[in-house]
């Protein structure tokens, strides 16, 4: 469950907001040299970034574990002749077994438990009577709640034999997720994330969403900071260790353009053309980054 984008800039040249009268690169970014609890009441105060303490981090590291078992689940189970309202009744039966509860029910009034989007489908779509076909590609987007800590967590995932167009775009979807992760430590910033991750997928020939973006999340289902899949190298806000937020570019094989269908839900390429995404919960930490809900990519 994604939400929409609003731009937050703070480069490295430009006035550091702790308010030290510093450029942003001479003081704040990077925080190495703050003290714990004065970078959790900056970033709380500037930004409304809630970091998270090492008792928070165990939490999310559990709902994560469960993301992840259910999308291990779900990847034995999706083949020709399912239906995507299947795929929910499994995610819902597995979340619910484990004492957890599936966040997207009800959230905003989307009714069921799991987001489900097949090939054209972008993002947020809602699990119904849809067969899935042999060539299908699907996404399955999965968020549980654990004892009231939230992981996030999606994979697209091939029904039977796919054609090379979806070869490629699970491909670079795929490899766009791991470029991005790849920026995240220290001294970076959200705007390195994006430009990465920009500068992959388009040099494969495909676009990526403006629309939608990653979050933070573990405390509630989104969170600050807003993780944009494009930008400019060197912008946004500082990464600092405490942060946990998604990471979940969606790539179309075609234009980025795309618009949401009558349910107000269902995100769709305008073009038609296949769409696919990868998403995984990271934590900053210290040296790098660790990635709360791991599955090989």
């Amino acid at each position: 469950m994604k939400q929409k984008y609003k731009t937050v800039k703070v480069g490295r040249n430009d006035p550091c907001p702790c308010g030290s009268g510093l450029k942003y690169k001479k003081c704040c970014l990077g925080k190495e040299g703050l003290e714990p609890d004065n970078l959790k009441k900056l970033y709380a105060r500037e930004y409304k970034i809630r970091l998270k303490d090492e008792a928070d981090i165990e939490g999310i590291r559990r709902a994560g574990r469960l993301v992840v078992d259910t999308l291990r689940l779900l990847e034995a189970e999706i083949r020709p002749g399912i239906a995507t309202d299947d795929i929910n009744t499994l995610v819902h039966e597995f979340t619910i077994k484990n004492r957890a509860i599936p966040a997207p029910l009800n959230y905003r009034g989307f009714p069921k438990s799991v987001c489900v989007s097949v090939n054209e489908v972008v993002c947020h779509g809602i699990p119904g009577e849809r067969v899935l076909k042999d060539g299908d590609i699907v996404n399955v987007d999965v968020t549980s709640i654990l004892n009231g800590y939230y992981a996030d967590a999606n994979k697209t995932f091939f029904a039977g034999a796919p054609g090379p167009d979806a070869r490629k775009i699970v491909r670079v979807a795929r490899e766009s997720l791991k470029v991005g992760m790849s920026m995240v430590r220290p001294g970076n910033t959200v705007g390195d994330i994006g430009w990465a991750i920009q500068r992959y997928a388009e040099g494969e020939g495909c676009s990526v969403v403006r629309e939608f973006v990653g979050h933070g999340v573990g405390f509630e289902f989104h969170e600050s900071p807003h993780v944009p899949h494009y930008g400019a190298k060197g912008e946004g806000i500082g990464l600092v260790p405490g942060m946990v937020f998604t990471i979940e570019p969606m790539i179309n094989l075609g234009k980025r353009d795309l618009y949401i269908l009558e349910d107000r839900w269902t995100a769709v390429t305008r073009d038609r053309s296949l769409s696919a995404q990868f998403e995984q919960t990271v934590l900053v930490t210290k040296d790098g980054f660790e990635s709360l809900t791991p599955f090989d990519l």
